[in-house]
């Protein structure tokens, strides 16, 4: 199941940029906090997570990479900077935007013409 994981990002990207979610020391640490620090393997050994995961990213990336080093170069884009930045953009631009959950408003679409 850890194996299995880390390479569940597949199914929302299916490509090698999967790896930066999970295949990093971040995404070990992950895989330690919802498995707990050891597993029993099919062999009935105790084996610690932390090791299982280092093996895999391994395996796959010859190197054990940061989640910094993994974001690295990805740019920064407008909607990173929150929903709150987004409506006071919507609303300036006069466009409707939907307020996030949380909000006195639950997650009602406004409509800025009627703000």
């Amino acid at each position: 199941p850890v194996h299995q994981f880390f390479d569940s990002t597949k199914a929302h990207v299916p490509d090698n940029r999967h790896r930066l979610i999970l295949h990093n020391s971040f995404g070990i640490a992950v895989a330690e906090q919802v498995f707990g620090l050891a597993i029993t393997n099919s062999d009935g050994k105790r084996v610690f997570v932390r090791e299982i995961g280092q093996q895999h990213v391994l395996e796959d990336l010859g190197a054990i990479p940061t989640l910094g080093d993994c974001l690295r170069d990805v740019r920064i884009q407008p909607w990173m900077a929150g929903a709150h930045k987004l409506i006071s953009d919507a609303l300036a631009s006069g466009e409707a935007a939907v307020v996030p959950p949380g909000d006195d408003s639950l997650g009602q679409l406004v409509d800025a013409s009627t703000v």
